[in-house]
């Protein structure tokens, strides 16, 4: 669906992004994030042919978009539609009319038009809202009118450009199940750029962290968090597990559905004394998985780390004294 190969971009000589390599499946929701700066959103408009890159190659649906006439271009972007932070509203038209907008840069025909639009708003829960103005919507609102209005042209991609960062944690969870209705019934591949990390737990299948302007780490939501590499770290920060004196810690990565068959297979099998020293339990995309921390003295390290080999359960062991995970 969306391939990046070794994309390059910058703006006076500064580099936005470096030898940047990317595979977005059709269908599935990926989330780009990073911080501040890192070149999240410069990449997204590169998708969609808004901004040029130095070298490299954007493939998207077979086609390399740098060969693209600007006729060419502007048939292409139809395929993409596109929501931001900021909803981009026509504050004197109605919900009705800023939905209708794109068809008629295209010319459809109005009865169309009007059909088509009546049918999005109503998706998107609106239907009681097509004569109001943007003024009297609430800001979740505003967006719901912005993804009707993205989708009016039948996109098969559809870019969101931190588009709840603007929105309290009860709206953001409502749009996100709204994007995750669009990508399931459908078939549009979601791209989200954000910079909170609960919007890619809560609707991506995969995503990439960029740091530095380049792709650090790329795979499943879950394997990511599950695997805490150093460019996680650096984004969501440590927190700190203290091992008593004589003890040591451990870290299991682990199913919310295993845990008390586990605990319990491992109590009984063991024989050991051993405490929860943390737990760390979230939900990815309607599974759960997270860590276990266990204390256990350093006497029983050994056997605890192959009782853990022969159930082939992830195990990592800290050093005693102070040690981290993600918070």
């Amino acid at each position: 669906m969306i391939q990046v190969q070794n994309l390059c971009k910058s703006y006076n000589n500064s580099k936005v992004l470096t030898d940047i390599n990317l595979q977005v499946h059709q269908g599935e929701i990926f989330g780009i994030v990073g911080q501040s700066g890192a070149g999240k959103s410069t990449l997204l408009r590169c998708i969609n042919g808004l901004e040029t890159f130095d070298k490299g190659k954007m493939i998207v649906n077979d086609t390399d978009i740098s060969l693209l006439s600007e006729n060419e271009l502007r048939l292409f972007r139809r395929k993409i539609g596109m929501i931001f932070q900021n909803f981009a509203l026509l504050n004197r038209k109605t919900v009705l009319e800023n939905v209708m907008l794109p068809m008629e840069c295209w010319k459809y025909p109005q009865t169309a038009m009007k059909k088509k639009a009546e049918e999005l708003l109503d998706m998107v829960g609106l239907a009681g809202k097509m004569k109001s103005l943007p003024n009297e919507l609430s800001g979740g609102q505003k967006q719901r009118v912005a993804i009707a209005r993205a989708l009016t042209l039948e996109p098969d991609i559809l870019l969101c450009d931190e588009a709840t960062s603007a929105l309290d944690p009860a709206i953001t969870k409502s749009i996100l199940e709204l994007l995750a209705d669009v990508n399931r019934e459908l078939g549009i591949t979601i791209v989200i750029v954000t910079h909170d990390m609960s919007v890619v737990k809560t609707a991506c299948d995969r995503m990439a962290i960029i740091t530095g302007n380049k792709i650090a780490v790329q795979g499943s939501v879950a394997d990511i968090f599950l695997d805490e590499p150093p460019a996680l770290i650096e984004l969501v920060g440590r927190r700190e597990i203290i091992a008593q004196p004589g003890r040591t810690i451990i870290k299991l990565a682990i199913s919310d559905s295993g845990i008390n068959q586990f605990l319990y297979s491992f109590a009984l099998d063991l024989k050991i004394d051993f405490s929860i020293a943390a737990a760390n339990i979230e939900q990815f995309h309607n599974n759960s998985y997270g860590h276990l921390y266990l204390s256990i003295a350093n006497e029983n390290i050994e056997r605890t780390a192959a009782y853990c080999a022969s159930q082939r359960m992830d195990c990592v062991i800290f050093e005693p004294g102070v040690r981290s995970g993600v918070e």
